[in-house]
C-alpha cells in the first residue's frame, strides 16, 4: 500500500469525496491511476473511497495529496497526516444497476447490496445518477419499491419508543409554500401525541420543511438530541440527514436535486423509510393535486396514494392519505424565511395571517388526531383549530424550538421588487412551477430570506398596476436573475380580462 502526506487546499465539492494527486506522482505512475479513478484512502483505521482528480501544476508536491472538504470530514484527518492509497474494491452491485437499465427486475438482495454500497460511499456521483435514473418515472415495480424501502431502513439506525401511537405527517411536495408541518406538529404535540418529525431539505423546490424550520430553530440534531427533545416536549422538527435515519435517502436526494428529478418509486421509498426508521406507527400523507403541482391529475394522485398505502401497509404503518387542492400555493411566502413568517403568523393568531394555511393546517392536524384516536371522527379539525385559537399550539411550538436549541427570528431580505399587473382582470391561474423557479433564481433555499411573497389568489379581481407578488433576494445579482426570468415568462399568473 502506498502513502502520501496530506495538504489542505480547501476545495468544496459539496458532498462528493475527491482526492487530488499530481499526475506525475510516483503512485499514479506505479498503480496506473488516471483521472476519475476510484481510490480507497485509509488513515488511522478509517477509510473512504474517493474520485481521483489529477493536477498538472506545482499546486501539490510529488509526495503530497489533498482531499475535498467533504472527504476531510468523512476520513477525520488533519493536514500533515499520512494517508494510504489503493485501488477501490470491485463495485459488484453496479452490475445489478446495469441489469435494471437493460430491463431486468431488481431482486431484494440486489437492492440491499446497492443501498449498502451507497451508504458506505462506494458509489461515485455518476453511479448514483445512474441508480436515480433507473428509479425514475414508474420504472420500479411495487415489489421493488417495498424492497428498496426496507433496504433503506436497514442501512441506518432506528428509533424505538416506549409508547404508542407514534404519529407523523408528510407532504409529497410539489406545491410552493404549503408549510403546514410545523403547525401540525405543534398541534399534535399540544394534544399529547408523540410526533418525532424528521424533514428533508429542498430537492427541486425553493424550500423544504427543514430549510424553513432552520430559520426558526436548530434542526441539525443527532439521534440522542432528537430523543431528548421528543421526551421533553412530545415532538420535534429536525433535519433527517443528521440522525442517521435512512441515510441513503439524503445521498439520493442530493443527486435528485442536481438532476431536478423526483421519481415516484424513490419518493415512496424515501418517505416511508424515514418514517419507519423514526419509529412511526401512524402516518398522515398530504398529496396536493393540480395542473402545475408535482401530482397533476386525480388519476395520478390515486395511483400514488394506492402505492403508498400498499407499501406502507406491508411495512406495518397505518396510513391516512389526503388528496388536497394543489391549484395554487398555500400561504403567502415561498422560500424558507418567508414561509416561516407565515407559520408564526398563523400560530400567533395575527389578523393578517394567511387563512388558507390556517385552514389546511387545522384540517391536516385534525385528520392526524382522528387517525391516531386522539380525537373522534369528524371532530379533529375543530379541536386543532381551537388549539391554535387558544395559543396552546404556539406555546408548544415555542417550547419545541427552545428544546432544539433556542428560537430564532427569521431573516428579512435586503432587496425586494414588486411585480405589477399590466392590466385589469381576474386572476384565473397561477403556474406553481414557474413561481417556484422565480423563488429559486432569487436565491432560495440557500439564501434563507430569498423567495416570493404572494399578494393575490386565484379568483381575485386585479387592477392595472396592482402588485401580484414581490420578489425577495439577499443579493442584487440574484434579484436581477429572477427579474430576467419574469420578463420572458408572463404566464406565471394568468389574467382573464373582463368583457
Amino acid at each position: 500500500m502506498h502513502s502520501l502526506r496530506l495538504r489542505r487546499l480547501g476545495i468544496d465539492t459539496h458532498e462528493e469525496a475527491v482526492v487530488y494527486m499530481r499526475q506525475d506522482c510516483h503512485i499514479c505512475r506505479s498503480e496506473g491511476f488516471s483521472s476519475h479513478a476510484r481510490i480507497q484512502i485509509s488513515s488511522c483505521g478509517q477509510s473512504i473511497i474517493a474520485t481521483l482528480n489529477q493536477i498538472t501544476t506545482d499546486l501539490l508536491r510529488p509526495h503530497e495529496a489533498s482531499l475535498s472538504e467533504s472527504a476531510w470530514r468523512r476520513l477525520g484527518v488533519t493536514e500533515g497526516e499520512e494517508i494510504h492509497l489503493a485501488h477501490a474494491p470491485q463495485l459488484d452491485s453496479m452490475g445489478h444497476v446495469r441489469a435494471k437499465i437493460h430491463g431486468l427486475d431488481l431482486p431484494e438482495p440486489a437492492l440491499y447490496g446497492i443501498v449498502r454500497d451507497i451508504v458506505a460511499g462506494r458509489y461515485a456521483d455518476v453511479h448514483l445518477a445512474a441508480f436515480v435514473a433507473i428509479c425514475g418515472g414508474q420504472n420500479l415495480s411495487q415489489r421493488e419499491i417495498l424492497a428498496l424501502t426496507r433496504a433503506m431502513v436497514a442501512a441506518g439506525s432506528r428509533l424505538t419508543w416506549n409508547r404508542q401511537p407514534i404519529a407523523d405527517k408528510h407532504c409529497v411536495g410539489g406545491l410552493p409554500g404549503n408549510r403546514t408541518t410545523p403547525i401540525v406538529v405543534a398541534i399534535a404535540a399540544a394534544c399529547g401525541l408523540t410526533i418525532p418529525k424528521t424533514s428533508s431539505r429542498a430537492i427541486t423546490s425553493p424550500a423544504g420543511t427543514a430549510d424553513t424550520m432552520e430559520t426558526l430553530a436548530p434542526v441539525t440534531l443527532d439521534m440522542l438530541a432528537m430523543r431528548r427533545v421528543v421526551e421533553r416536549e412530545g415532538g420535534c422538527i429536525v433535519w433527517g440527514g443528521a440522525a442517521d435515519l435512512s441515510p441513503a435517502d439524503d445521498i439520493l436526494v442530493r443527486v435528485e436535486r442536481a438532476l431536478d428529478l423526483d421519481s415516484e418509486g424513490q419518493l415512496v421509498a424515501s418517505v416511508l423509510s424515514k418514517k419507519i426508521a423514526a419509529g412511526a406507527t401512524h402516518l398522515l400523507l398530504d398529496v396536493p393535486v393540480g395542473p402545475t403541482a408535482k401530482v397533476r391529475s386525480t388519476e395520478d394522485a390515486q395511483r400514488l396514494a394506492a402505492l403508498l398505502s400498499d407499501v406502507g401497509s406491508a411495512t406495518g404503518l397505518e396510513l391516512g392519505i389526503v388528496l388536497s387542492d394543489g391549484v395554487q400555493p398555500v400561504g403567502r411566502g415561498i422560500g424558507p424565511a418567508l414561509e416561516a413568517h407565515d407559520v408564526l403568523a398563523v400560530l400567533r393568531n395575527e389578523p393578517g395571517a394567511p387563512q388558507d394555511l390556517r385552514l389546511k393546517s387545522s384540517m391536516l392536524a385534525g385528520r392526524l388526531l382522528e387517525l391516531t384516536g386522539a380525537s373522534p371522527l369528524n371532530a379533529g379539525a375543530d379541536a386543532a383549530a381551537q388549539l391554535i385559537a387558544d395559543g396552546a399550539a404556539l406555546r408548544k411550538f415555542e417550547a419545541i424550538c427552545d428544546a432544539q436549541g433556542g428560537m430564532r427570528v427569521p431573516p428579512r431580505a435586503a432587496h425586494t421588487y414588486p411585480v405589477l399587473s399590466d392590466r385589469r382582470g381576474r386572476l384565473a391561474a397561477i403556474n406553481n412551477r414557474l413561481l417556484a423557479r422565480i423563488a429559486k433564481l432569487a436565491g432560495a433555499p440557500a439564501a434563507k430570506a430569498a423567495g416570493v411573497e404572494l399578494h393575490v389568489r386565484v379568483g381575485d379581481a386585479v387592477e392595472a398596476g396592482q402588485p401580484l407578488y414581490t420578489i425577495h433576494a439577499e443579493a442584487p445579482g440574484e434579484l436581477a436573475y429572477a427579474l430576467d426570468y419574469v420578463k420572458v415568462h408572463a404566464e406565471v399568473m394568468q389574467l382573464e380580462t373582463p368583457p
